[in-house]
């Protein structure tokens, strides 16, 4: 009887270690698994955070060329910008009628709170080019420069891949512009166009610094080694 009572409660006990064990077991791993899932939003969040803390956007404009077509002036221009670790974005060829050339920009400003907490999307000012067109176009004919609905390529990194984490807070970022409740619920303090135009001329290039107070414009002449390597 002793011995029969003996075997039970030791089976008892075993059973209650394994299942302690085994609880252990999941719930360790369940935290590891939490805590790796936390790491890498936080390395993500850091990611964008070191892409987004620049205070500036330079594009430097080179005209290609510029014929007259029909007795239109044609301007070609070359549009090239650089990311903060010095990599090239693919440069763009806009074609637009005559020589005063229009560039649009956005720029959003957040609330301080979000500069101070660092906020991944709101911790800095973020500015966005819309589009160029000439004098003698329409501005809602003109030429988009950054995609809504796309991480401008300035924002990206190396990296070509997206997270979903990042995609994530780019869509909703997009949705502020025509959405005067999501602009005040996201904490927005200021949005507004800038625009800057200038007369572009062949062999020439344009540098633009945009700003979060406004933009420039300067101009130097190509170097006659570079218009010889262009055929002028």
């Amino acid at each position: 009887m002793l011995r029969a009572l003996y075997k039970s409660t030791f089976y008892i006990a075993a059973v209650i270690a394994g299942s302690v064990g085994l609880f252990l077991y999941y719930n360790h791993n369940t935290t590891e698994q939490q805590l790796a899932q936390a790491l890498k939003e936080k390395q993500e969040l850091q990611e964008v955070i070191q892409r987004l803390q620049t205070d500036r956007r330079v594009a430097r404009i080179l005209v290609t060329d510029q014929t007259t077509d029909g007795g239109q002036l044609k301007t070609t221009l070359l549009f090239e910008e650089f990311r903060r670790d010095g990599s090239a974005i693919a440069p763009k060829q806009f074609i637009i009628n005559g020589d005063e050339v229009h560039f649009d920009a956005e720029i959003v400003k957040f609330k301080d709170q979000y500069v101070q907490e660092g906020d991944p999307l709101r911790g800095q000012s973020i500015m966005l080019f819309t589009k160029v067109y000439g004098a003698d176009q329409a501005p809602a004919d003109g030429f988009p420069i950054d995609t809504p609905g796309q991480i401008p390529e300035i924002y990206r990194g190396i990296d070509p891949k997206i997270s979903d984490f990042e995609q994530n807070l780019w869509a909703n970022f997009w949705k502020l512009y025509n959405d005067q409740d999501a602009r005040e619920s996201r904490g927005i303090r200021g949005l507004h166009g800038e625009g800057l135009w200038g007369i572009f001329l062949i062999n020439h290039v344009y540098t633009i610094t945009l700003r979060p107070d406004g933009g420039t414009i300067t101009e130097e002449a190509v170097d006659p080694i570079y218009q010889k390597e262009l055929g002028k």
